[in-house]
Protein backbone atom coordinates (compact mmCIF):
# COMPACT_ATOMS: atom_id res chain seq x y z
CA UNK A 1 0.00 0.00 0.00
CA UNK A 2 1.16 3.31 -0.64
CA UNK A 3 1.96 5.75 2.11
CA UNK A 4 -0.73 7.89 3.25
CA UNK A 5 -1.17 11.40 1.25
CA UNK A 6 0.94 14.30 2.66
CA UNK A 7 -1.53 16.96 1.33
CA UNK A 8 -4.18 14.89 3.38
CA UNK A 9 -1.64 14.12 6.55
CA UNK A 10 -0.40 17.97 6.59
CA UNK A 11 -3.53 19.06 6.94
CA UNK A 12 -5.29 16.28 9.42
CA UNK A 13 -2.17 17.57 11.95
CA UNK A 14 -2.70 21.16 11.67
CA UNK A 15 -6.64 20.36 12.42
CA UNK A 16 -5.78 18.13 15.41
CA UNK A 17 -3.36 20.66 17.03
CA UNK A 18 -6.37 23.20 16.58
CA UNK A 19 -8.53 21.25 18.07
CA UNK A 20 -7.00 20.55 21.02
CA UNK A 21 -7.62 16.56 21.09
CA UNK A 22 -5.57 13.52 19.89
CA UNK A 23 -7.11 12.07 16.08
CA UNK A 24 -6.60 8.76 15.48
CA UNK A 25 -4.78 8.86 11.50
CA UNK A 26 -3.80 5.49 10.58
CA UNK A 27 -2.04 5.37 7.51
CA UNK A 28 -0.47 8.94 7.99
CA UNK A 29 2.01 10.09 5.92
CA UNK A 30 5.96 8.59 6.43
CA UNK A 31 7.35 11.26 4.47
CA UNK A 32 9.76 13.46 6.28
CA UNK A 33 7.85 17.01 5.26
CA UNK A 34 4.85 14.73 7.41
CA UNK A 35 7.50 14.09 10.34
CA UNK A 36 8.72 17.14 10.26
CA UNK A 37 5.56 18.96 11.05
CA UNK A 38 4.48 16.66 13.36
CA UNK A 39 7.69 17.25 15.31
CA UNK A 40 7.35 21.08 15.15
CA UNK A 41 3.91 21.05 16.54
CA UNK A 42 4.87 19.33 19.12
CA UNK A 43 7.89 20.96 20.11
CA UNK A 44 8.97 23.30 23.01
CA UNK A 45 11.10 25.57 21.27
CA UNK A 46 10.48 28.86 20.09
CA UNK A 47 12.65 28.49 16.88
CA UNK A 48 11.09 26.28 14.62
CA UNK A 49 13.08 24.81 11.40
CA UNK A 50 10.60 24.02 8.59
CA UNK A 51 13.89 23.01 6.15
CA UNK A 52 12.54 22.35 3.05
CA UNK A 53 9.07 21.55 3.99
CA UNK A 54 7.28 24.10 1.85
CA UNK A 55 3.58 22.87 3.15
CA UNK A 56 4.63 22.98 7.00
CA UNK A 57 6.19 26.38 6.75
CA UNK A 58 2.96 28.09 5.40
CA UNK A 59 0.82 25.97 7.27
CA UNK A 60 2.80 26.63 10.27
CA UNK A 61 2.62 30.58 9.64
CA UNK A 62 -0.89 31.13 10.23
CA UNK A 63 -1.09 28.33 13.22
CA UNK A 64 1.47 30.14 15.04
CA UNK A 65 -0.09 34.05 14.06
CA UNK A 66 -2.97 32.07 15.84
CA UNK A 67 -1.71 30.79 18.82
CA UNK A 68 -0.16 32.33 21.98
CA UNK A 69 3.31 32.99 21.93
CA UNK A 70 6.81 34.20 19.95
CA UNK A 71 8.34 32.28 17.43
CA UNK A 72 11.13 32.05 14.64
CA UNK A 73 10.02 30.33 11.75
CA UNK A 74 13.16 29.52 9.57
CA UNK A 75 14.26 26.90 6.27
CA UNK A 76 16.91 26.14 4.23
CA UNK A 77 18.17 28.17 1.71
CA UNK A 78 15.76 26.90 -1.05
CA UNK A 79 12.66 27.85 1.18
CA UNK A 80 14.43 31.34 1.84
CA UNK A 81 13.72 31.58 -1.90
CA UNK A 82 10.37 30.91 -1.92
CA UNK A 83 7.94 33.95 -1.09
CA UNK A 84 5.75 34.17 1.95
CA UNK A 85 4.17 37.95 1.62
CA UNK A 86 0.86 36.89 0.07
CA UNK A 87 0.53 34.98 3.26
CA UNK A 88 2.50 37.64 5.19
CA UNK A 89 0.25 40.30 4.29
CA UNK A 90 -3.14 38.46 4.85
CA UNK A 91 -2.60 37.53 8.24
CA UNK A 92 -0.95 41.23 8.83
CA UNK A 93 -4.11 42.71 8.04
CA UNK A 94 -5.85 39.85 10.59
CA UNK A 95 -3.67 42.21 13.30
CA UNK A 96 -0.84 39.16 12.52
CA UNK A 97 2.67 40.57 14.72
CA UNK A 98 4.75 39.05 11.76
CA UNK A 99 8.42 40.75 10.61
CA UNK A 100 10.38 39.05 7.98
CA UNK A 101 14.13 38.85 9.52
CA UNK A 102 16.07 39.19 6.11
CA UNK A 103 14.21 39.98 2.59
CA UNK A 104 11.20 41.34 2.50
CA UNK A 105 8.05 38.40 1.32
CA UNK A 106 10.33 35.83 2.19
CA UNK A 107 11.68 33.20 5.49
CA UNK A 108 12.68 33.78 7.96
CA UNK A 109 9.41 35.48 9.91
CA UNK A 110 9.27 36.47 13.51
CA UNK A 111 6.00 35.74 14.43
CA UNK A 112 3.89 36.84 17.59
CA UNK A 113 0.99 35.53 17.87
CA UNK A 114 -2.75 35.50 19.29
CA UNK A 115 -3.06 38.68 18.36
CA UNK A 116 -5.44 37.89 15.50
CA UNK A 117 -8.73 39.95 15.13
CA UNK A 118 -10.29 40.80 11.81
CA UNK A 119 -12.38 38.62 10.21
CA UNK A 120 -12.33 39.67 6.52
CA UNK A 121 -9.45 39.11 4.54
CA UNK A 122 -8.12 39.61 0.50
CA UNK A 123 -5.63 37.13 -0.36
CA UNK A 124 -3.61 36.72 -3.47
CA UNK A 125 -4.46 33.05 -4.87
CA UNK A 126 -2.02 33.12 -7.41
CA UNK A 127 1.03 31.34 -6.09
CA UNK A 128 0.25 29.07 -3.95
CA UNK A 129 -3.08 27.39 -2.46
CA UNK A 130 -1.88 26.69 0.55
CA UNK A 131 -2.23 30.47 1.68
CA UNK A 132 -5.69 29.71 0.97
CA UNK A 133 -5.74 26.79 3.22
CA UNK A 134 -3.41 27.98 5.58
CA UNK A 135 -5.73 30.32 6.84
CA UNK A 136 -8.89 28.64 5.85
CA UNK A 137 -7.81 26.10 8.85
CA UNK A 138 -7.78 28.84 11.53
CA UNK A 139 -10.73 30.39 10.19
CA UNK A 140 -13.60 28.54 12.83
CA UNK A 141 -11.10 29.40 16.16
CA UNK A 142 -11.32 33.42 14.95
CA UNK A 143 -13.39 35.25 17.32
CA UNK A 144 -16.00 36.20 14.64
CA UNK A 145 -15.19 33.55 11.93
CA UNK A 146 -13.53 34.48 8.67
CA UNK A 147 -14.78 35.60 5.08
CA UNK A 148 -11.62 34.71 2.81
CA UNK A 149 -11.76 36.62 -0.67
CA UNK A 150 -9.59 35.09 -3.63
CA UNK A 151 -7.75 37.39 -5.52
CA UNK A 152 -6.40 36.96 -9.21
CA UNK A 153 -6.15 33.53 -10.92
CA UNK A 154 -6.37 30.52 -8.55
CA UNK A 155 -3.96 28.00 -8.90
CA UNK A 156 -4.37 24.35 -7.59
CA UNK A 157 -8.04 25.02 -6.49
CA UNK A 158 -8.28 21.21 -5.67
CA UNK A 159 -5.61 21.50 -2.89
CA UNK A 160 -8.80 24.44 -1.17
CA UNK A 161 -11.21 22.26 -1.63
CA UNK A 162 -9.31 19.36 0.30
CA UNK A 163 -9.06 21.45 2.82
CA UNK A 164 -12.72 22.22 2.79
CA UNK A 165 -13.46 18.94 2.79
CA UNK A 166 -11.77 17.77 5.46
CA UNK A 167 -12.73 20.88 7.54
CA UNK A 168 -16.07 19.47 7.09
CA UNK A 169 -15.30 16.12 7.92
CA UNK A 170 -14.38 17.43 11.59
CA UNK A 171 -17.75 19.13 11.78
CA UNK A 172 -16.91 23.27 10.52
CA UNK A 173 -19.56 24.80 8.49
CA UNK A 174 -19.06 26.92 5.44
CA UNK A 175 -20.44 28.86 2.47
CA UNK A 176 -18.60 29.11 -0.76
CA UNK A 177 -19.96 31.28 -3.24
CA UNK A 178 -17.80 32.87 -5.79
CA UNK A 179 -14.25 33.58 -4.87
CA UNK A 180 -15.11 34.57 -1.58
CA UNK A 181 -15.49 31.80 1.27
CA UNK A 182 -17.25 32.30 5.04
CA UNK A 183 -16.41 30.37 7.71
CA UNK A 184 -18.56 31.10 10.93
CA UNK A 185 -16.60 30.87 14.73
CA UNK A 186 -16.88 27.08 15.71
CA UNK A 187 -15.33 24.45 17.02
CA UNK A 188 -13.46 21.22 15.42
CA UNK A 189 -15.30 17.95 16.37
CA UNK A 190 -12.42 15.52 16.69
CA UNK A 191 -12.84 11.72 15.13
CA UNK A 192 -11.01 9.24 13.38
CA UNK A 193 -9.75 9.37 9.74
CA UNK A 194 -8.07 6.72 7.70
CA UNK A 195 -5.16 8.70 5.56
CA UNK A 196 -6.13 7.71 1.84
CA UNK A 197 -2.90 7.30 0.34
CA UNK A 198 -1.21 9.23 -2.15
CA UNK A 199 -2.69 10.07 -5.29
CA UNK A 200 0.72 12.51 -6.50
CA UNK A 201 2.96 9.52 -5.88
CA UNK A 202 0.59 7.08 -7.91
CA UNK A 203 1.06 9.47 -11.07
CA UNK A 204 5.07 7.19 -11.60
CA UNK A 205 3.07 4.08 -11.14
CA UNK A 206 1.34 5.46 -13.90
CA UNK A 207 3.97 6.81 -15.66
CA UNK A 208 6.03 3.11 -15.84
CA UNK A 209 2.78 1.79 -16.75
CA UNK A 210 2.57 4.20 -19.99
CA UNK A 211 6.01 3.53 -20.90
CA UNK A 212 6.06 -0.55 -20.67
CA UNK A 213 5.29 -2.76 -23.57
CA UNK A 214 3.20 -4.47 -20.82
CA UNK A 215 1.79 -3.54 -16.92
CA UNK A 216 -0.15 -4.98 -14.43
CA UNK A 217 0.24 -2.94 -11.46
CA UNK A 218 -1.94 -3.08 -8.02
CA UNK A 219 -1.96 -0.19 -5.74
CA UNK A 220 -3.88 -0.25 -2.65
CA UNK A 221 -5.21 2.40 -0.08
CA UNK A 222 -6.36 4.97 -2.93
CA UNK A 223 -9.95 5.50 -3.01
CA UNK A 224 -12.10 6.14 -6.00
CA UNK A 225 -13.65 9.12 -4.27
CA UNK A 226 -11.19 10.60 -3.28
CA UNK A 227 -10.44 13.94 -1.43
CA UNK A 228 -7.12 15.23 -3.69
CA UNK A 229 -7.96 16.25 -6.72
CA UNK A 230 -4.33 14.68 -8.34
CA UNK A 231 -6.87 11.74 -8.44
CA UNK A 232 -7.91 12.70 -12.28
CA UNK A 233 -4.60 11.26 -13.15
CA UNK A 234 -6.72 8.67 -13.94
CA UNK A 235 -8.41 9.98 -16.71
CA UNK A 236 -5.76 11.53 -17.82
CA UNK A 237 -3.53 9.00 -18.34
CA UNK A 238 -6.04 7.11 -20.47
CA UNK A 239 -4.21 9.15 -23.38
CA UNK A 240 -1.04 7.45 -22.46
CA UNK A 241 -2.85 3.90 -23.08
CA UNK A 242 -2.86 3.35 -18.85
CA UNK A 243 -6.49 1.77 -17.77
CA UNK A 244 -7.54 2.35 -14.50
CA UNK A 245 -9.90 -0.45 -12.46
CA UNK A 246 -10.91 0.02 -8.88
CA UNK A 247 -12.24 -3.35 -7.31
CA UNK A 248 -12.06 -4.75 -3.41
CA UNK A 249 -9.92 -1.64 -2.39
CA UNK A 250 -7.13 -2.24 -5.07
CA UNK A 251 -6.67 0.24 -8.22
CA UNK A 252 -4.79 -2.02 -10.94
CA UNK A 253 -3.14 -0.34 -13.88
CA UNK A 254 -2.57 -1.71 -17.36
CA UNK A 255 -1.70 -0.97 -20.55
CA UNK A 256 -3.51 -0.43 -23.41
CA UNK A 257 -3.16 0.23 -26.99
CA UNK A 258 -2.60 4.21 -26.43
CA UNK A 259 -5.11 6.39 -28.88
CA UNK A 260 -3.31 7.71 -31.37
CA UNK A 261 -5.81 10.87 -31.04
CA UNK A 262 -4.65 11.61 -28.31
CA UNK A 263 -5.10 14.83 -26.29
CA UNK A 264 -2.03 17.45 -27.57
CA UNK A 265 -3.17 19.90 -25.12
CA UNK A 266 -3.35 19.53 -21.22
CA UNK A 267 -4.32 22.09 -18.51
CA UNK A 268 -2.03 21.36 -15.30
CA UNK A 269 -3.28 24.38 -13.35
CA UNK A 270 -4.80 22.84 -10.71
CA UNK A 271 -2.79 19.78 -10.77
CA UNK A 272 1.19 21.03 -10.75
CA UNK A 273 2.33 18.02 -8.73
CA UNK A 274 1.56 15.71 -11.54
CA UNK A 275 3.23 17.79 -14.77
CA UNK A 276 6.71 15.94 -13.10
CA UNK A 277 5.27 12.81 -14.49
CA UNK A 278 3.85 13.77 -17.29
CA UNK A 279 6.45 15.80 -18.85
CA UNK A 280 8.69 12.48 -18.56
CA UNK A 281 6.39 9.70 -19.79
CA UNK A 282 5.51 12.32 -22.73
CA UNK A 283 9.39 12.68 -22.96
CA UNK A 284 9.59 8.97 -22.64
CA UNK A 285 6.95 7.73 -25.51
CA UNK A 286 8.49 10.83 -28.10
CA UNK A 287 5.08 12.59 -27.78
CA UNK A 288 4.80 16.28 -28.86
CA UNK A 289 2.15 17.54 -26.34
CA UNK A 290 1.66 20.85 -24.62
CA UNK A 291 1.21 21.75 -20.99
CA UNK A 292 -0.44 25.37 -19.75
CA UNK A 293 -1.31 26.38 -16.39
CA UNK A 294 2.24 26.03 -14.83
CA UNK A 295 3.20 29.18 -14.38
CA UNK A 296 3.94 28.34 -9.92
CA UNK A 297 6.09 25.93 -11.36
CA UNK A 298 8.96 28.30 -10.47
CA UNK A 299 7.88 28.28 -6.62
CA UNK A 300 8.14 24.64 -6.15
CA UNK A 301 11.16 22.61 -4.39
CA UNK A 302 13.37 23.70 -7.64
CA UNK A 303 12.28 25.69 -10.24
CA UNK A 304 10.73 22.57 -11.84
CA UNK A 305 10.38 23.80 -15.64
CA UNK A 306 13.76 24.37 -15.80
CA UNK A 307 15.34 21.31 -13.94
CA UNK A 308 12.98 19.15 -16.67
CA UNK A 309 14.29 21.19 -19.22
CA UNK A 310 17.94 20.87 -18.62
CA UNK A 311 17.46 17.00 -17.57
CA UNK A 312 15.37 15.75 -20.38
CA UNK A 313 17.44 17.46 -23.08
CA UNK A 314 19.95 15.09 -22.41
CA UNK A 315 17.29 13.07 -24.15
CA UNK A 316 16.76 14.74 -26.98
CA UNK A 317 13.76 16.16 -25.61
CA UNK A 318 13.21 20.05 -26.23
CA UNK A 319 11.32 21.76 -23.58
CA UNK A 320 9.64 25.00 -25.26
CA UNK A 321 7.76 27.92 -23.24
CA UNK A 322 5.89 30.13 -25.05
CA UNK A 323 3.90 33.12 -23.56
CA UNK A 324 2.44 30.08 -20.70
CA UNK A 325 2.51 26.63 -23.19
CA UNK A 326 5.13 24.61 -22.71
CA UNK A 327 5.75 22.10 -25.30
CA UNK A 328 7.62 18.90 -25.45
CA UNK A 329 9.38 17.96 -28.45
CA UNK A 330 12.14 15.45 -30.02
CA UNK A 331 12.59 11.82 -29.89
CA UNK A 332 13.96 10.90 -27.05
CA UNK A 333 17.03 8.79 -27.38
CA UNK A 334 20.01 8.26 -25.04
CA UNK A 335 22.18 5.46 -23.30
CA UNK A 336 22.17 5.65 -19.43
CA UNK A 337 21.23 9.92 -19.16
CA UNK A 338 22.70 11.07 -15.44
CA UNK A 339 19.82 13.38 -14.20
CA UNK A 340 20.35 15.88 -11.97
CA UNK A 341 17.81 16.08 -8.75
CA UNK A 342 17.94 19.73 -7.78
CA UNK A 343 17.30 18.51 -4.17
CA UNK A 344 13.36 17.58 -5.40
CA UNK A 345 12.08 14.78 -4.46
CA UNK A 346 9.56 14.84 -7.79
CA UNK A 347 12.38 15.35 -10.18
CA UNK A 348 13.92 11.86 -8.80
CA UNK A 349 10.91 10.07 -9.14
CA UNK A 350 9.37 11.48 -11.84
CA UNK A 351 12.60 10.49 -14.16
CA UNK A 352 13.72 7.28 -12.78
CA UNK A 353 11.28 5.44 -14.84
CA UNK A 354 12.88 6.34 -17.83
CA UNK A 355 15.06 3.21 -17.47
CA UNK A 356 12.22 1.33 -19.04
CA UNK A 357 12.99 3.11 -22.35
CA UNK A 358 17.06 3.66 -22.23
CA UNK A 359 17.97 0.50 -20.24
CA UNK A 360 19.31 2.41 -17.24
CA UNK A 361 19.38 5.74 -15.55
CA UNK A 362 21.81 7.42 -12.58
CA UNK A 363 20.03 9.59 -10.57
CA UNK A 364 22.07 11.82 -8.13
CA UNK A 365 21.41 12.55 -4.64
CA UNK A 366 18.43 9.64 -4.50
CA UNK A 367 17.67 10.16 -0.85
CA UNK A 368 15.81 13.08 -1.72
CA UNK A 369 12.37 11.29 -2.38
CA UNK A 370 12.60 10.99 1.69
CA UNK A 371 10.58 14.48 1.64
CA UNK A 372 7.20 12.56 0.31
CA UNK A 373 7.93 8.64 -0.64
CA UNK A 374 11.02 7.21 1.51
CA UNK A 375 10.21 4.28 0.62
CA UNK A 376 9.86 4.74 -3.24
CA UNK A 377 12.90 2.75 -4.13
CA UNK A 378 12.24 -0.23 -2.16
CA UNK A 379 8.92 -0.27 -4.03
CA UNK A 380 10.15 -0.08 -7.76
CA UNK A 381 12.83 -3.17 -6.53
CA UNK A 382 9.04 -5.33 -5.24
CA UNK A 383 7.94 -4.38 -9.35
CA UNK A 384 10.96 -5.89 -10.85
CA UNK A 385 13.42 -2.93 -10.88
CA UNK A 386 17.07 -3.35 -10.32
CA UNK A 387 18.11 -0.50 -7.75
CA UNK A 388 21.97 -0.65 -7.59
CA UNK A 389 24.57 2.31 -5.47
CA UNK A 390 27.50 3.53 -7.94
CA UNK A 391 30.53 3.30 -6.34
Amino acid sequence: MLSGSKSISNRVLIIEALSGASIAKPNLATAHDTQLLQELLQSYSTTLDAEDAGTAFRFLTAFLAFKEGEWILTGNDRMQQRPIGGLVHALRSLGADITYLRKENFPPLKIGGGKLSGNHVKVSAGISSQFVSALLMIAPLMPHGLTIELEGKVVSEPYISMTLSLMQYFGVRYDQRDHTIHVPPQTYQPKDIFIESDWSAASYYYEMAALADEANIELKGLLEDSFQGDSVLASLMNSFGVETKFQNEVLTLSKTQSNSSYPHHYDLSAYPDLAPALFAAAAGLSRTVSFFGLEHLAYKESHRENALRTELAKCGISVNNDEGVITLLGKFSVAAPQFKTYNDHRMAMALAPLALVCGEVLIEDPLVVNKSYPDYWKDLMSIGFGIGEVK
